[in-house]
């Protein structure tokens, strides 16, 4: 009688870790709701080169530590965040507006700062859009 106790016991601690485990993960996949009228937002910034050379020289100062050198969310500090960086290179990414990006780049969530101050001009923030749509697979 005395084994069903700390079975017990042992049990009930996996099954508490499992359930963190799980809610923690859940919570890591929460959707990032982006309002409509951002969403409907246009770049107002041209695409050239100049402009991809600009927001190269951003992501590598202000994104590339969490989101990696080709945008996959490995960066150096990627490891450390509660919340896995956006991998920019995939299809569901690509998928958002230049609108939703420049939101999420602006207001940021969890892990991820805002930028409206870090990069304060809303050009560069536009520009930057237009630099991580060159990451793809």
């Amino acid at each position: 009688m005395k084994t069903k106790k700390p079975t017990a016991f042992i049990f009930a601690i996996l099954t508490a870790i499992l359930f963190l485990s799980y809610t923690t993960v859940s919570q890591d996949r929460k959707p990032w709701v982006v309002p409509d009228n951002a969403k409907k937002m246009k770049n107002p910034v041209k695409v050239d080169d100049e402009a991809i050379s600009i927001g190269k020289s951003l992501y590598a100062k202000h994104c590339k530590s969490c989101h990696g050198k080709n945008g996959e969310g490995d960066g150096t500090k990627a490891a450390e965040l509660k919340t896995p960086p956006g991998d920019f290179t995939t299809k569901e990414f690509h998928d958002q507006t230049d609108g939703e990006l420049f939101y999420k780049t602006t207001e940021g969530r969890d892990d991820m700062p805002e930028f409206k101050k870090k990069i304060a001009s809303d050009e560069d923030r536009w520009i930057l859009v237009h630099y991580i749509r060159t990451l793809k697979k």
